[in-house]
């Protein structure tokens, strides 16, 4: 199962997500792991793992622009998305969750990822 490859500006690689399934595959090949992974606050989003180890402050915004920018939260509403920031060490599938599901253990930081700058990259 191949998942959406985005390069950012400094040339690091994000993995997305791009169903339910593929998401899954996703966590579970870094659940565990030090990796920083976005998602949004709210449900219907790709999971976006950063490939690289402690990224930069603007390589995790970029990441989050790109996770808003695919969410259904972005897609009903056009406006200013909130973005979970956690790492694998933070997630866990519950047991007998539907698929694409995952809980957040501990304490996720939450960016806003503003409406003016998705528009940049949707145009």
């Amino acid at each position: 199962m191949k998942y959406r490859k985005i390069k950012l500006k400094t040339g690091t690689e994000i993995l997305l997500g791009k169903d339910a399934e593929s998401n899954d595959k996703l966590m579970n090949e870094f659940k565990g792991k030090e990796n920083v992974i976005l998602h949004t606050v709210a449900p219907g989003s790709p999971f976006c793992v950063i490939e690289k180890l402690n990224p930069s402050k603007e390589e995790v915004g970029e990441a989050a622009l790109f996770c808003a920018a695919k969410s259904q939260d972005w897609g009903d509403y056009k406006n200013d998305v909130r973005v979970h920031v956690f790492t694998g060490k933070d997630v866990k599938k519950p047991l007998f969750a539907k698929k694409g599901t995952w809980k957040i253990e501990g304490k996720a930081k939450v960016m806003i990822v503003k409406k003016k700058d998705i528009l940049k990259i949707k145009d």
